[in-house]
C-alpha cells in the first residue's frame, strides 16, 4: 500500500497524545498548515522557518507570521497516490538571493509526462513570483506511489536526491537493482541553475567510467522517503519504506571530514526486505549478492511491549539540540501508522543501532521531520499541525561548518546585521515591503526602528518586530526605487540593496 494511501485510511485514527513514562522532550504547536509534507529553514537565519505544502506552496513562518515563498502550483501533479511537492533544500545564500531547490512529481506544464519526477532550482523574478531553472528530471509517469523526494545539500556540499523505485507493488519496473536507472537509488550532483548542461557530476560518484549512471551515489532502495545528514559527523541515514513485512533504516558513516560515506552501496532491494529475503524477488536476485544490510528493522505487526512496529518509516535525524536533554546523539523517527515517535543509537564502527526506545510522544500520522539551522527539531502531521521538540531552555545555535560539523557563533563578536527587502505583490498598485534583518537576535547597540526611503529620500518608518521583520504597506504607481535602512550604535546605518519596483499593467 502507498506512503500517501495509508495516510488516507489513518486520518482520523490518531491523536496528539504523551504515552507513559517521562519524555525528554514535548511537543509545542508551530502553527497550522495544509498537508505540510517537509520543513526546513533559511541556513543562515534559523528563525526563517520553510514549511512544504505537498499542493505546492513553500511557507515562511516566523513566530505567528506568514509569508509565501512560492507557489509551484501549475507545476506540480497533486495528489494522486503520493504524488506533490515533496521537500526543497534552501541554497547556502538563500537569505540574499532566495534561491532554494524543490522536488515534485510534475504536470505536463513542467515537461515530460504527468507525474515524472522533476528537481529544479527557484529564485525570486525581479518582476515578482518566481523564475525557475530545470535541473533534472526522471521519469515516473506509470505509478502515482514510490517517488522519494527528499532533498539534502551534504557536507561535501552536493546535492542529493532520492528517488523511490517507480511503483506498483514489488518493484515492477525492476528499477532497485538497475544502475542504469535513476529510480530506486540516492542521487549526487552538482547543481547550475540557469546553465547548460544544468547539473555536472561531482568527482568521486562511484558509476563514473563504468556500467550504470553517473549521477547514483547509492542504490538498491524501495522508497527513501526521507534521508538527513548529522550535522556534527556527517553520517547519512537513509530510512526506507517496506513492501509488506519490514521498515528499515540504513547507515553510511561518513568516511572524513566533509566527506560523505555509502558510495555504490547496494542496501537490497528488491532482493531483500530489511533484514530478510524479500519473498517476491526475481530469479535475477539468486546471482546477486554484496548487500549493505540495514543497521535496524521493525515488522509491521505489532510484537508487544516496547517495540517498534508500523506500515511506513518516516526518518528523522541525529539529535544536535542539546536542550533535548539525553535524546542528545540519538536518531530520531516515527511510523506513518504507528505514530509514535521512537529513537535509537547508531552504530559507533560497525554493527547493529541498539536501544531503540519510545520517547513517549505521538502525532497523527506524521508526515516528515525537518530540522533548522540551528538543529532544531520538527515534525509534520498529516492534519496539518507542524509542531517543534521542545526541551529545558534554548539551543546554542550551531552553524555549518567546512567540515561538516558545527561551530558555535560566539555572543561576544556578533556579525554586522544585514538588511533583506523584498516585496510582496497586491494587485496593480499594492505592495507590502518586507525587510528582514539577520543575525536575528536582536543585540545591544541596534536600533528599533527601520526607514525606508524611496528614490533616496526618506518615505516612511516600521517598528522592528522581536523576530526582526519590517514590514511598509504602500501603493506603486510608476516606478520606484526603495532602500531599507537600519541605525545602529554611534549614528550609523546599515542599508540594505536597492529594490526596483514598476507598476504592473
Amino acid at each position: 500500500m502507498s506512503l500517501i494511501a495509508r495516510i488516507t485510511l489513518l486520518g482520523a485514527c490518531l491523536s496528539l497524545a504523551a504515552a507513559g513514562g517521562a519524555a525528554a522532550a514535548s511537543l509545542e504547536p508551530v502553527g497550522q498548515f495544509e498537508q505540510p509534507i517537509f520543513i526546513t529553514s533559511s541556513p543562515g537565519d534559523p528563525n526563517r522557518l520553510l514549511v512544504v505544502e505537498r499542493e505546492g506552496r513553500v511557507i515562511e513562518a516566523d513566530g505567528d507570521a506568514r509569508a509565501s515563498v512560492g507557489d509551484l502550483g501549475s507545476l506540480v501533479s497533486c495528489c494522486e497516490g503520493e504524488r506533490g511537492l515533496l521537500s526543497i533544500a534552501a541554497a547556502p545564500d538563500f537569505d540574499s538571493s532566495g534561491l532554494f531547490y524543490a522536488a515534485y512529481t510534475g504536470t505536463q506544464a513542467a515537461g515530460g509526462s504527468t507525474g515524472d519526477l522533476h528537481v529544479d532550482a527557484f529564485r525570486p523574478s525581479p518582476e515578482g513570483g518566481l523564475l525557475r531553472e530545470p535541473i533534472i528530471t526522471i521519469g515516473h509517469s506509470d505509478y502515482s506511489n514510490h517517488n522519494g523526494g527528499q532533498l539534502e545539500l551534504g557536507p561535501d556540499g552536493y546535492l542529493y536526491i532520492s528517488t523511490g523505485d517507480g511503483g506498483g507493488g514489488g518493484d515492477p519496473l525492476e528499477s532497485g537493482q538497475d544502475v542504469e536507472s535513476l529510480l530506486g537509488k540516492v542521487l549526487r550532483i552538482q547543481p547550475q541553475p540557469g546553465e547548460q548542461p544544468s547539473y555536472a557530476i561531482p568527482p568521486g560518484n562511484p558509476f563514473v567510467g563504468k556500467p550504470g549512471k553517473d549521477e547514483i551515489w547509492a542504490y538498491g532502495m524501495r522508497n527513501p522517503w526521507r534521508f538527513s545528514f548529522d550535522r556534527q559527523s556527517g553520517d547519512l541515514v537513509i530510512a526506507d519504506v517496506g513492501q509488506d513485512e519490514r521498515e528499515e533504516i540504513d547507515f553510511a558513516p561518513s568516511v572524513g571530514s566533509g566527506a560523505v560515506g555509502g558510495a555504490g552501496a547496494n542496501y537490497g532491494w528488491n532482493c531483500r526486505e530489511g533484514l530478510h529475503a524479500y519473498p517476491g524477488a526475481p530469479e535475477s536476485c539468486d546471482s546477486l549478492g554484496g548487500f549493505t544490510d540495514p543497521v535496524f528493522d521493525y515488522p509491521h505487526t505489532d510484537p508487544g511491549g516496547d517495540a517498534a512496529h508500523g506500515c511506513s518509516i518516516i526518518g528523522g535525524y541525529v539529535v544536535r539540540d542539546e536542550s533535548l536533554g539525553d535524546l542528545y546523539g540519538r536518531y530520531i523517527y516515527a511510523d506513518l501508522c504507528a505514530g509514535e515517535i521512537r529513537s535509537l543509537l547508531l552504530p559507533d564502527g560497525g554493527g547493529m543501532a541498539v536501544d531503540d526506545r519510545s520517547e513517549g510522544l505521538s502525532v497523527s500520522t506524521p508526515t516528515s521531520f525537518g530540522e533548522d539551522s540551528c538543529g532544531r527539531l520538527y515534525v509534520a502531521s498529516n492534519e496539518g499541525t507542524v509542531y517543534r521538540l521542545s526541551g529545558e531552555g534554548e539551543p546554542q545555535c550551531p552553524l555549518p561548518s567546512r567540515n561538516g560539523g558545527s561551530t558555535t557563533r560566539p555572543s561576544s563578536s556578533p556579525r554586522r546585521p544585514r538588511l533583506h527587502l523584498r516585496a510582496r505583490r497586491h494587485g496593480a498598485r499594492r505592495v507590502t515591503l518586507i525587510v528582514r534583518i539577520t543575525p536575528c537576535a536582536l543585540r545591544a547597540g541596534w536600533g528599533r526602528v527601520v526607514l525606508l526611503n524611496r528614490g533616496g529620500h526618506r518615505a516612511a518608518r516600521s517598528p522592528l518586530h522581536p523576530s526582526c521583520v519590517a514590514r511598509f504597506h504602500l501603493r506603486v504607481k510608476g516606478r520606484a526605487t526603495f532602500r531599507a535602512l537600519l541605525p545602529v550604535a554611534g549614528g550609523g546605518l546599515v542599508r540594505s540593496p536597492r529594490l526596483r519596483l514598476r507598476r504592473r499593467h
